[in-house]
């Protein structure tokens, strides 16, 4: 982006805000266009700002901002309707979502076909009036992620170019895939092809499947977060032990 910009009319979520000074806000936004960006809402926390209840998590805005450097400034905020609030399951879900794309979008790197999966995403969350998920929408979603920013999976064959046979155990080894293994003793982290190919076909009608890839999935989004632990993960363990 160049060191002064001014953009208008851009479809927007509001993924994080924190305090900036007495008065204002830090809204970090996904935008379609332009990514993750950081904004300073001048104001934002003043009892009468015109903006200060637009800024919402999982709501779609069309935003706007001019300025230059690191932080711009957003100009204007309008809320677009058609999304319902999320509740129970689905918000803290919301979060999690949120959480996975300030930790590994970088700054200012569009992807619009992720951003389209986010919004579609939202919509499955606020579908379920009791607020529940299904665990395979969130395995696509993570799928989808990992995709865009590079980090595709390898799922229909092993590390040496065979194809996944469906009866047989794997590890999965990052930056090199599925390792086909003649035992299980000593694997870290045991996973069925049938589970590979399931997850290849976003399958997920097997439970046996849904649980392995789960925890797949746990344990790549671990390695590409450089071992942060997310706050969503440690709530919903605090929750466990209750």
């Amino acid at each position: 982006m160049n060191l002064r910009s001014k953009v208008d009319g851009q479809p927007a979520y509001v993924l994080h805000t924190y305090p900036f000074r007495e008065t204002s806000l830090i809204v970090e936004v996904f935008s379609r266009d332009f990514g993750r960006m950081a904004l300073l809402a001048r104001g934002a926390r003043r009892p009468r700002s015109a903006i200060r209840g637009l800024l919402m998590a999982f709501q779609p805005l069309e935003i706007g901002w001019a300025g230059k450097g690191e932080v711009l400034t957003l100009m204007k905020a309008e809320w677009q309707g058609g999304q319902p609030l999320l509740a129970g399951e689905a918000l803290f879900c919301g979060y999690y979502l949120n959480e996975l794309l300030m930790h590994l979008l970088p700054r200012e790197d569009a992807h619009e076909r992720l951003f389209e999966r986010y919004t579609e995403m939202l919509a499955r969350l606020a579908a379920d009036p009791q607020g529940r998920v299904r665990e395979a929408d969130l395995r696509r979603f993570e799928k989808a992620l990992l995709q865009e920013l590079g980090y595709g999976l390898t799922l229909n064959h092993d590390s040496d170019g065979a194809p996944i046979v469906a009866d047989a155990h794997y590890t999965y080894r990052m930056e090199q895939g599925p390792v086909r293994l003649e035992h299980d003793a000593g694997a870290s982290q045991v996973v069925s092809g049938k589970t590979l190919l399931d997850l290849e076909a976003e399958d997920f009608s097997d439970q046996r499947s849904r649980q392995e890839a789960k925890a797949l999935m746990r344990t790549l989004m671990a390695y590409y977060l450089a071992g942060k632990e997310l706050e969503t993960r440690k709530i919903f363990k605090e929750l466990q032990e209750l």
